[in-house]
């Protein structure tokens, strides 16, 4: 299995963050990046519909032919590509990532429990967001059931069903149907068993693994395709909800943006302090600073592909954490913990919700703590895929995937702080696992506080 082993390694970047080995051609012929295309589309297609909207009369040119017409065919046509996406992508991406999980049954208790560590931390984090988002309520005042009715009739085929029932959903009884039907938690489950079953065959099956792995490079590489064309879906799409709604949609955008960065502020200052402090004592402030320069290395970069070796080294020099440890716990965070990704889908969820004025019930929100934690696992690592996996998110609770075209420009802004939010979790979890593995150097950790102390 080095194969695989080695492929996951040059692609475990954050979910959504640019991809170097992408990034790299069009910098050195001095293109505009993605992420500036997407902005500049979003704020030319913001100009565009506020333009029609007040400066162009009603009528059959307006109505019909610009808005119903060109900025509705080309909009739907980018949502539907990115929905022909989803299910390929997330099955490949999870069959292999659940492949490299499976490995790790050779690190004994180490492997088990940086996994549970990383699964529960990107659970706490879709919380925090969620709490943060109902608290703060950035989709209200944003009327988006009148721009577009699919948020009608999608509530409407929603049917209502007891606890036991969605719990028996999840298991499949015929995978195929579930594939056909997009039911996602369904292929969440059947393509970690697979992958895990995969992993623990070894050599036996590594035709079939080969497979899977060939297949997720040929969904990545779809991917960067469709994406290619995001910066004139986004256009047509913020040009259609601009020349209808107008500047209404400012303000509930600057809250979104507002709830995601507080949620990430608290998972990483607070959430991550109190775990560190609670399973090993360490002083969290001394934790910070410590490795604060990776954070603004991550945080510029916006890449935690670059972050590997500098995290392994500072953990290694100023926390005293053994690079036995870090050197699998850290690169196994940039492919699995995935958590100001996770923060950002758990805020969006709850934006187009109130958008669309869709009513999110308790088991809605456990379906997305569950979907985004178990997706993480299997994030690809190309730019803007965290988007793909979004629309994921809001399949398996019926909300409209038209809604991510309000976060996709602006989403690109966030990227650098969720970079930072990943890594720094990935650094928490390793101090806590080499902790409870006796291999944590507290004579260094401290040596680096009475220095911090004698500089004051």
């Amino acid at each position: 299995m080095n194969w695989f082993k080695k492929k996951k390694t040059t692609a475990s970047t954050d979910g959504d963050e640019t991809d170097e080995k992408v990034s790299t051609p069009e910098n050195k012929k001095g293109k505009l990046s993605l992420t500036s295309k997407i902005f500049i589309g979003l704020i030319a297609g913001a100009i565009f519909g506020i333009v029609l909207n007040y400066c162009v009369p009603g009528g059959y040119v307006k109505d019909t032919i610009i808005v119903g017409g060109v900025l509705y065919i080309i909009g739907q046509g980018f949502i539907r590509l990115m929905q022909m996406l989803v299910v390929p992508l997330v099955f490949c991406s999870l069959v292999c990532g659940a492949m490299s999980i499976g490995d790790t049954k050779k690190l004994g208790t180490v492997g088990v429990r940086t996994l549970i560590f990383y699964l529960c931390t990107t659970a706490l984090a879709i919380v925090v967001a969620l709490f943060m988002a109902n608290l703060i309520n950035p989709g209200i005042g944003l009327d988006m059931a009148s721009v577009n009715k699919v948020a009608s009739t999608t509530t409407e085929s929603i049917q209502k069903t007891s606890m036991s029932d969605t719990l028996l959903n999840i298991i499949p009884t015929n995978i195929f149907n579930g594939l056909a039907e997009g039911n996602m938690l369904q292929i969440i489950l059947f393509a970690l068993i697979l992958g895990v079953i995969l992993a623990k065959l070894g050599d036996r099956v590594d035709v079939v693994a080969k497979f899977f792995s060939q297949c997720n490079d040929i969904m990545m590489e779809m991917t960067l395709m469709v994406m290619k064309l995001a910066p004139i879906g986004v256009f047509c799409l913020i040009g259609k909800t601009f020349a209808t709604i107008g500047f209404s949609a400012f303000v509930p955008l600057g809250k979104y943006m507002v709830a995601v960065l507080i949620a990430l502020a608290i998972q990483c200052f607070i959430v991550y302090q109190i775990l560190l402090k609670l399973f090993t004592g360490l002083n969290p402030i001394i934790f910070i600073r410590n490795f604060f320069p990776v954070m603004a290395f991550a945080f510029s970069t916006a890449t935690s592909n670059s972050t590997i070796p500098l995290s392994i080294d500072t953990l290694a020099t100023k926390m005293g954490v053994s690079r036995r440890v870090s050197s699998f716990t850290i690169p196994l965070g940039a492919t699995i913990n995935m958590d100001g990704t996770a923060i950002m889908q758990g805020v969006a969820v709850v934006f187009v919700a109130q958008a669309f004025g869709i009513h999110l019930t308790p088991m809605d929100y456990a379906t997305v703590i569950g979907t985004a934690t178990l997706a993480s696992i299997g994030t690809a690592g190309i730019p803007s895929v965290g988007l793909i996996t979004l629309t994921m998110v809001f399949n398996s609770i019926g909300l409209p995937v038209e809604g991510i075209a309000l976060i996709m420009g602006i989403d690109r802004i966030l990227d650098m702080a969720r970079t930072a939010v990943n890594i720094t979790g990935d650094a928490v979890c390793t101090t806590i696992v080499a902790n409870m593995e006796g291999a944590v150097d507290r004579e260094v950790f401290n040596t680096s506080l009475i220095e911090h102390n004698d500089k004051l």
